[in-house]
């Protein structure tokens, strides 16, 4: 369509726009969330996928020479190194050491905790303190209260006429004392996770079984405990992938000793990478790790799906 300006012809053409409205709206989706997928690609994709490269050389972190050398670092983990199915075992001996103690002892505190009464918010934020409790502090008091004879613990012991043992030094009690400092240091989460679950229990059931005549196990038995099977199965996953992650506390309490009794997977990749300086290696174990974790996780999702009917 033609307009007369100033006794000049103008012409003004409706032009298409050079984006849709979809693309226009997908293009704007894509901006705002650029910096967590860049973000992801930097602080997450790119450093697993190095670890797999590193995995597959030979790399001393302190000559900085590296040779390309296939699986022979998984081959020599797998079949070679004695140290390695130590280090396994010790870290299922952790996690199952761990992982039941946790949630037991989280489930029996909200249990206890989950109905208002005078005092309820105190406890509950005794019990959660050491979640946000530095752990390299609580280590370190754990260790001087976990000592020999001079040790707190053992000196309260020695009162009811208990002689406790020497705790971290003691092959036999070592693991059992790393296990207790931990699980006294997270159960607070899981206790707040089953507490928002049991406040989410409908109280019509617990009141028709009550008036049926049910007691207060059976009420758990049958109505608490399977409607708390999606939290419980959370919280199992996450414990469990915690305890194969446990370093501070080996690293500060028994540096993986005595006689190697709590030398842990994380602590022992540690080990191999920054005090030895075998990059290759300790990364062929932390894809190991991953695999194990993996493993265990799916296999905790399928007896659960095999429980569900």
């Amino acid at each position: 369509m033609a307009q007369m300006v100033g006794g000049k012809a103008s012409v003004r053409e409706n032009r298409a726009p050079r984006f849709s409205l979809k693309q226009q709206e997908t293009l704007a989706a894509w901006l705002f969330v650029s910096p967590v997928v860049t973000g992801f690609l930097v602080f997450f994709v790119g450093p697993l996928v190095a670890v797999v490269i590193y995995s597959l050389s030979e790399w001393n972190l302190l000559t900085q020479q590296a040779s390309f050398i296939g699986m022979e670092n998984y081959v020599d983990a797998l079949t070679q190194n004695p140290d390695f199915w130590l280090v396994i075992r010790n870290s299922l001996i952790f996690a199952a050491g761990l992982v039941p103690a946790n949630m037991i002892l989280a489930l029996c505190l909200a249990l206890a905790l989950s109905r208002p009464f005078f005092g309820v918010v105190f406890f509950r934020t005794i019990f959660f303190a050491p979640v946000v409790t530095s752990a390299v502090a609580w280590a370190i008091v754990w260790k001087f209260l976990l000592q020999g004879e001079n040790g707190f613990v053992n000196q309260m012991l020695a009162v009811v006429g208990i002689h406790g043992p020497n705790w971290l030094r003691d092959p036999n009690w070592a693991m059992v004392a790393v296990i207790f400092t931990r699980v006294i240091k997270m159960v607070g989460l899981n206790m707040i996770l089953y507490i928002a679950a049991l406040q989410s229990v409908p109280r019509d059931y617990e009141e028709a079984a009550r008036l049926e005549g049910a007691s207060r196990w059976q009420i758990f038995w049958t109505i608490t405990w399977p409607l708390l099977a999606p939290t419980t199965l959370v919280i199992m996953i996450l414990t469990m992938i915690g305890s194969f992650k446990v370093f501070d506390h080996i690293y500060l309490m028994t540096n993986g000793g005595p006689e190697n009794g709590t030398l842990v997977l994380a602590f022992y990749i540690y080990q191999q990478g920054f005090k030895f300086f075998n990059t290759g290696y300790a990364s062929a174990l932390a894809i190991i790790m991953f695999v194990v974790i993996l493993a265990l996780t799916i296999l905790q999702l399928a007896l659960r799906r095999k429980e569900t009917p």
